[in-house]
């Protein structure tokens, strides 16, 4: 029951997909599944596929969707059971033995339902690595480090709580978190993942913190302490784009 089915979503990213498949190829755990959905406007990816030999686990579905949330739920949707974990175009495992690490995490506590770790992104032009356990009452601070590359999350849960909400374009992680909030969880205290920095939600962040407070309040209703915090994060962004902000980055960063 807990075997892990990876699903990558991919739009004109051939290079990015050839990293994420070549992380997925060195595990030492393979995965049961691992499902592709591609829904480029050009061949590239599926030409490559085609022409390149492929693991037996491998799977590609090539056809147009109507955005990332529509692409994730195409492929939890081919998923029977298991764990299922979304790895975008261009991210990457760590190291070659996180899918055996996460299954052992499964197997030895058995009613967890959903569990994240740590993620290696950029910040202020710099690599860092971030990571907090969940805290359901964190979460008028948006996704406060919990970061969605490193979920694996049972097939049943969305089977209970649902899958992503296409009406949200950059925060629809964010939703899934608070609708997941309940379900049994588990910590990873080490790095599982290398994160592409090139997202929508990377290149469009001001943005992603105003969707989180419509996201926030959808569930919750009208938050103060919520557009607060999203305040701070913004006047924090600005900040990390000037030339002070960024030595302090790097500054606190190098002492911790």
């Amino acid at each position: 029951m807990n075997k892990i089915t990876i699903v990558t979503i991919c739009f004109n990213d051939v290079e990015g997909l050839i990293k994420s498949c070549a992380s997925i190829d060195m595990q030492i755990t393979k995965p049961y599944q691992h499902i592709i959905i591609n829904g480029s406007t050009t061949k590239y990816v599926e030409d490559w596929y085609n022409n390149t030999i492929q693991p037996s686990y491998r799977k590609i579905i090539n056809e147009r969707d109507r955005g990332i949330s529509d692409a994730f739920n195409k492929g939890i949707q081919l998923v029977e059971d298991g764990v299922v974990h979304l790895l975008n175009s261009g991210d990457v495992y760590a190291f070659d033995q996180v899918l055996t690490l996460v299954q052992a995490a499964f197997q030895d506590h058995s009613n967890i339902q959903w569990l994240s770790g740590k993620i290696t992104l950029k910040r202020a032009g710099i690599w860092v690595d971030i990571g907090k356990p969940f805290d359901a009452k964190q979460l008028y601070k948006g996704m406060r480090s919990v970061s969605h590359p490193t979920w694996f999350v049972k097939k049943e849960v969305y089977n209970r709580i649902g899958l992503f909400n296409e009406q949200y374009k950059i925060a629809m992680d964010y939703d899934l978190m608070c609708r997941i909030k309940d379900e049994p969880y588990l910590f990873l205290d080490q790095v599982i993942i290398k994160f592409d920095d090139t997202g929508v939600s990377s290149v469009q962040y001001l943005n992603s913190l105003k969707q989180n407070i419509e996201v926030y309040e959808s569930h919750f209703g009208y938050s103060i302490i919520c557009r607060i915090w999203q305040f701070r994060q913004k006047i924090f962004y600005y900040f990390l784009q000037t030339v002070i902000g960024k030595f302090v980055f790097k500054l606190k960063s190098r002492i911790y």
